[in-house]
């Protein structure tokens, strides 16, 4: 069945973990019929989450699409996931829907996971909708969320259905008709007179709010009446700049107000921008690879896609012929031929990654990348069983293909692979896939620091390396200066040798020699840095003398000189950006201060947040965005970018030595 582009909405459902999403579009397929059973998260059998992650968590880990059919509408659900670990999943369908759909139940209320829906759809520019879920559960008060909403976001907020007195359906106060619902079927009744003072009265502040256009606005104010259709125009009008919020209810999992829920999203909710007379372009916001094939997830932007183009990925610069095209309802596919300008479609088998633009190969355009929040949680992933990194990574890298918000690096100085991520969950889902999928298990652990060693002090010292054994032997001496300096990282290398006690051919293997030394500091066997080291006199064989011999004697003269040199270690400082509500902030503050070692430079507020700027040990920071989500409730989000090496205090010193003889005794 092909749709029009007029007749497309695309919308996504997002909010708080556990306030009825999955179960909505769940409601939603079994009411237009595309399933004939309603599923149930806590039994794991819904469409929506179908990967067995999700059903082991009975939470939704990655946004799923279900195209449902209304009203000559099609209507693409993207249910996202809820919990703040997987927000790359949101930030990408908000790319690429008409509306976001925040869910708040009538019993929670707002809660932090609507807020950031909030702020995400705000900062995107996409139209916003509320829906009110779970109206039939005890103490669930819909006009308590109801007015909490009109006080936080303001005039904006305009219901458009609200419950039946009765609790057994709802009434949609555009059309004044009242649903129904009575053993799961649901049927339009007239309005009860028990709810007809308070529809009347909602009426009004309705049409009030629907009057956004001048000519609308005029009507109101000389007759105090709008017609129905007006009112739809008005509220269409509205929600897609952005100065009306349709306020929706339900209890999905009753099959209560569904129906009416998709009628509103038909009448209000934006159709895709019709391009369709464009060059083809399309943005892939989500891949899927599975032991079921690899697809990729695309929302045609402009023109229309079928089955036999190639298009071009501009990231990537290569121009493929398409594989197969599907709708995709939860893990179910249908094999389409084409897809029209602003529906989405999953393409089998392409190398495309999340993120991609893909266009015809004629009209190169490149949509703005997605954008994703820095990772804060990582931790050194290594497999239990040696000699399995490589299954490791390469197992990483596939998951990477669908979730393009962590990042793995393989740190060469603390040979640790770290994987970075929004938070635990998300790094223990991935680490449970790599078992399932790829069958490799793993550990992790903290990530190791960098730390750096220096000297504070003024040395000279003495190398002398002579060895004879039959024939010609080896031969090196030299006196160095070892003192520090703050120009670079780098050691500095200089010499003052006079009267050719040691011949210059030779001053490279000293340098050599000493390059290689302060890879390893004497403390604790990290990188040396900010040494000046200065040959100043020597003596040499002219036979047994060698590059290798001065090399060696270098070594020596640093071995007995840097630890008579005031040696210590440095620690990396990060600079820490925290954002978190005033309430919050007393607790903040003393946690950098007194818990964390750092130094608070200042804050500034903005709309009831306030930022704190600090500066903290990255050593002290491994474990924050578990510990800054449960003294926020998780509305606090953090930043921290390394800014340079600071002497670490004495009993951090005696720590780190401790842990690097431990560690070297263990390897």
């Amino acid at each position: 069945m092909s749709y029009e582009t007029k007749n497309i909405r695309n919308i996504c459902f997002m909010g708080h973990g556990n306030s009825g999403k999955t179960s909505l579009a769940e409601s939603m397929l079994f009411t237009t019929g595309a399933i004939d059973r309603m599923g149930k998260v806590t039994d794991g059998n819904t469409v929506c989450d179908y990967d067995a992650e999700e059903i082991k968590r009975q939470i939704t880990i990655a946004t799923s699409v279900a195209p449902v059919n209304f009203g000559g509408c099609k209507i693409n659900v993207l249910d996202c996931p809820g919990y703040f670990d997987f927000v790359g999943d949101v930030l990408a369908a908000i790319r690429v829907v008409e509306t976001g759909i925040i869910f708040c139940s009538a019993k929670d209320g707002i809660t932090v996971g609507a807020e950031r829906s909030w702020k995400y759809l705000k900062a995107a520019g996409v139209p916003a909708m509320f829906y009110i879920s779970k109206i039939d559960e005890e103490h669930g008060d819909f006009y308590a969320v109801l007015s909490a909403l009109k006080e936080k976001y303001g005039a904006a907020i305009c219901p458009v259905m609200i419950p039946l007195s009765d609790g057994t359906g709802v009434i949609d106060l555009v059309h004044s008709t009242a649903y129904q619902t009575k053993g799961g079927k649901t049927a339009k009744v007239a309005i009860p007179a028990a709810d007809a003072d308070k529809v009347e009265e909602m009426r009004m502040e309705l049409m009030e709010a629907a009057a956004v256009t001048e000519e609308l606005m005029e009507k109101f104010l000389d007759t105090m009446e709008l017609t129905d259709e007006e009112i739809v125009v008005g509220l269409k009008a509205g929600l897609a700049e952005r100065s009306v919020v349709p306020v929706v209810c339900g209890a999905a999992m009753a099959n209560v107000g569904t129906e009416a829920v998709l009628q509103a999203v038909c009448d209000y909710v934006p159709a895709p921008e019709d391009k369709s007379a464009e060059p083809v372009c399309g943005f892939v916001f989500k891949t899927v690879s599975d032991q079921f094939g690899k697809y990729s997830f695309v929302k045609v932007v402009s023109g229309k896609i079928t089955a036999d183009l190639s298009l071009r990925n501009v990231r990537a610069s290569s121009t493929d012929k398409l594989g197969r095209l599907y709708t995709i309802c939860g893990k179910k596919t249908t094999e389409v031929k084409e897809a029209c300008c602003g529906d989405i479609v999953a393409v089998g088998k392409m190398e495309w990654k999340t993120g991609d633009t893909v266009c015809d190969p004629k009209n190169e355009v490149e949509l703005p990348a997605l954008e994703m929040p820095d990772p804060c949680y990582s931790m050194a992933i290594s497999p239990k069983t040696k000699g399995q990194d490589d299954k490791v990574a390469g197992g990483l890298a596939r998951l990477n293909e669908e979730d393009v918000s962590f990042t793995l690096v393989n740190n060469a100085e603390t040979h640790q692979m770290v994987i970075s991520g929004a938070g635990d969950i998300q790094v223990d889902v991935l680490c449970a896939k790599l078992k399932s999928r790829f069958g490799v298990e793993t550990e992790l652990k903290p990530a190791r620091v960098a730390y750096r060693e220096k000297i504070k002090g003024k040395v000279e010292a003495h190398g002398r390396h002579k060895k004879q054994s039959g024939g010609s032997g080896q031969f090196g001496d030299v006196w160095i200066r070892f003192e520090p300096q703050d120009e670079q990282d780098d050691m500095i290398f200089a010499e003052e040798v006079f009267g050719g006690s040691v011949p210059k051919n030779f001053f490279p293997s000293v340098e050599k020699g000493l390059r290689n030394a302060v890879q390893k500091g004497v403390l604790a066997g990290y990188p040396l840095v900010g040494l000046k080291a200065t040959l100043y006199d020597g003596s040499y064989h002219p036979v047994d003398s060698n590059d290798m011999a001065f090399q060696t004697a270098a070594r020596l003269a640093y071995q007995d000189g840097i630890p008579k040199a005031k040696p210590t270690i440095l620690e990396p400082i990060g600079l820490l950006q925290v954002t978190i509500p005033d309430a919050n902030l007393g607790d903040i503050m003393s946690d950098i201060s007194s818990k964390r070692r750092g130094t608070v430079l200042g804050m500034n507020a903005e709309d009831g947040m306030q930022t704190v700027e600090a500066e903290v040990p990255m050593a002290e920071m491994s474990s924050y965005t578990i510990d800054l989500r449960s003294m926020t409730q998780g509305r606090g989000s953090f930043t921290c970018k390394f800014i340079r090496y600071e002497e670490a205090p004495g009993n951090v010193q005696q720590k780190v030595i401790e842990e690097a003889k431990a560690l070297a005794e263990a390897e």
